[in-house]
């Protein structure tokens, strides 16, 4: 089973994301950092699973929660690239890919 790694900007979305949803319902946060680790866990499990999106990124949402995991699946490591809303600035990731 391959690792995973995050990219800064994407821990960035993910801690931005999970304070959100704390100041909105306590625990709420921690809800939402545990899916997305569960949907760590599920990509490396099975890393060819998430639908291909371009530039060889692929997604996999994020239960209960409307984010996805956008990644790339690299001979060593999965990098998760961004920890995206579903319904925000479509393609603002590109950049990240490289």
């Amino acid at each position: 089973m391959r690792t995973a790694r995050l990219l800064e900007q994407a821990r960035d979305e993910t801690r931005d994301a999970a304070e959100y949803y704390e100041r909105c319902v306590s625990g709420l946060g921690s809800d939402f950092t545990y899916k997305v680790d569960e949907a760590i866990l599920n990509i490396c499990e099975n890393p060819e699973g998430g639908a291909v999106l371009e530039c060889n990124i692929r997604r996999c949402l994020i239960s209960r929660f409307p984010y996805c995991l956008l990644y790339r699946v690299d001979p060593s490591e999965i990098v998760i690239v961004a920890v995206m809303h579903q319904s925000r600035r479509p393609g603002y990731w590109v950049n990240r890919v490289g």
